[in-house]
């Protein structure tokens, strides 16, 4: 290509990497794109990646959990704040029976990403593999994840409306086990802090069963306020409040969590938790970007990840039993 252009090879190399900092003529380099494209070319994606020693691919490794809404939108944000910046986003999730290699032995990312720290083993894996920089650094100890800190609004908002008799609601999704776990403890937590009496937890039947939950008996024994897993979880405790001629919130508040679109199509619509989805997006890819380049990542403002949005689900506890 050089020789039928008339130029040097490293113009040519130049222009087709985009190499920052040269003084090449735009003429020259719609001459340069014009015969690349005349000829077929295409880079070479493992050449260049050994060259630079950048893959300008980012693994982002998923826990086993259905991607529902709010992750859904997590993800989306993080691939366009990356795609932005020149980087490639790509998806693993875990799966315990899984037999296939892990992606970060085959990619050669820049940098592989977790929700939530990994393992021993799995930082044993990725490091054996040679991939430069892991997220969240394995040799720091994690700070509290904002997207569980929702469970804490949760018990607060009922505490704010007198209920001190509450009932944390469990899904009963196995797959998603360990963020139950994690906002269930969140909830325990900011209840003992409020000098209330630990939630009393209860787990709704498997996702595909019609059985309802007993919520005549939750405020026969006083619960009048329940902080349940998600929307969906909410939302089967309204609807099986009032098949049970319950009257929510009049005997019993209910507050969700992630704010998605179930929240304001039910009635009572639903108060819930809603999470930054754009912010935090941006502030994962900001983490992927910050751990190659070495800039400084966006900074995540606690206040704002999560948030109440307080809608007809919930109101000040009976009287019988408002402090």
């Amino acid at each position: 290509m050089a020789r039928s252009l008339g130029i040097s090879r490293a113009t040519v190399g130049f222009v087709l990497n985009g190499t920052p900092g040269q003084t090449i003529s735009a003429a020259t380099t719609e001459r340069v794109v014009a015969e690349a494209r005349r000829l077929g070319y295409r880079p070479h994606t493992a050449a260049r990646a050994l060259a630079s020693g950048r893959s300008n691919l980012i693994l982002l490794v998923l826990p086993d959990w259905p991607i529902e809404f709010s992750l859904g939108q997590h993800i989306d944000e993080a691939t366009h704040t990356l795609e932005s910046n020149g980087y490639t986003l790509i998806t693993h999730t875990l799966h315990e029976d899984s037999r296939s290699r892990p992606l970060w032995e085959t990619l050669q990312p820049d940098v592989v990403v977790g929700l939530l720290p990994f393992s021993d083993a799995l930082v044993r894996s990725m490091r054996e593999a040679g991939v430069p920089r892991i997220v969240p650094d394995p040799d720091i100890i994690p700070e509290v994840q904002h997207s569980e800190e929702g469970a804490r609004l949760q018990i607060e908002h009922l505490r704010s409306l007198g209920h001190e008799r509450i009932g944390y609601v469990r899904s009963g999704n196995p797959r998603l086990q360990q963020l139950i776990d994690m906002r269930q403890a969140t909830a325990l937590e900011a209840a003992a802090e409020a000098g209330l009496s630990a939630p009393e937890v209860f787990t709704l039947a498997a996702p595909e069963s019609s059985e309802d939950p007993p919520v005549r008996d939750w405020v026969g024994r006083g619960i009048t306020g329940i902080a349940a897993f998600n929307d969906d979880v909410a939302a089967a405790v309204i609807g099986a409040a009032q098949r049970a001629g319950l009257a929510v919130p009049a005997e019993l508040s209910v507050v969700g969590h992630d704010d998605t679109p179930i929240a304001a199509m039910i009635e009572p619509r639903i108060t819930s938790v809603r999470l930054d989805a754009t912010g935090l997006g941006q502030y994962l890819a900001s983490l992927a970007i910050t751990a190659v380049d070495g800039v400084s990542a966006s900074p995540l403002q606690e206040g704002s990840a999560v948030s109440l949005v307080e809608r007809a689900s919930s109101a000040v506890a009976p009287k019988a039993t408002r402090i």
